[in-house]
């Protein structure tokens, strides 16, 4: 529970407080993509009037970081749709690659922890903390793609991830529905990598099971946004 501040730091107004209170949120990712902002809540856990809150606001929204629709109100601002069309489409061919180079080298105990990992990810499912679960994702993928032996691959399937950081992606805030789905794939990925299939189904598989998580990212945004992720051509953020 957040404790109220009455009083700002000395040298610090209510609306920098605010601002960095709100800032620091979206950076940790507890304000995911799409969470939407209330001012009268915010300002209640930080002791202050909505003026400041509102103030704040209207600073990170000129920053990018929160977008403001009527009749929605102030929300964290959604990933910047094509660059997360283009990371995950890059990202789906270069760790599909990874993942079938590396199940040669994977290990019965590389195995056991995976299944672990995918066990907690699924214990999390009914209270799903977006943050959390996209960061055992990575864990997961972690032990079945860093035995890739072609370290220049490897190396861009790092990158990618770390674009997503970059992106403050965590899809699974917007499209809960697709966590359940992943967790099922991953199972999927683990049978294959320990019956012995051969490199060209793994890379499918894994290349399907990313794709699937960008193509429920595209079906959101057309859904609730009048351009569509795909239309790559440069416009200004709503």
């Amino acid at each position: 529970m957040a404790i109220p501040v009455t009083v700002p730091p000395i040298g610090l107004s209510k609306s920098q407080l605010a601002y960095q209170w709100i800032k620091a949120r979206i950076s940790d990712g507890t304000f995911t993509p799409g969470y939407r902002l209330v001012l009268g809540a915010i300002g209640k856990d930080l002791g202050v009037s909505v003026v400041p809150v509102r103030e704040a606001i209207r600073r990170l929204e000129a920053e990018g970081l929160v977008t403001f629709e009527r009749n929605v109100g102030a929300q964290v601002a959604m990933l910047e749709e094509t660059e997360y069309l283009y990371t995950m489409q890059t990202l789906s061919v270069v760790e599909g690659v990874a993942t079938a180079l590396s199940a040669p080298f994977i290990t019965t105990a590389d195995i056991e922890r995976a299944r672990t990992v995918n066990q907690a990810m699924v214990a999390s499912l009914e209270d799903l903390n977006p943050h959390r679960f996209t960061e055992l994702n990575l864990e997961f993928h972690s032990i079945l793609f860093e035995n890739c032996p072609n370290p220049h691959i490897l190396d861009l399937v790092h990158r990618g991830w770390n674009r997503m950081k970059v992106l403050r992606d965590s899809t699974f805030s917007f499209v809960p529905g697709r966590a359940r789905d992943s967790v099922a794939e991953h199972d999927n990925l683990l049978q294959l990598i320990e019956s012995g299939a051969d490199a060209l189904t793994l890379e499918l598989a894994a290349r399907a099971h990313r794709t699937g998580t960008l193509d429920a990212f595209l079906a959101y945004q057309k859904s609730h946004h009048p351009h569509p992720a795909s239309d790559p051509s440069p416009r200004k953020r709503a």
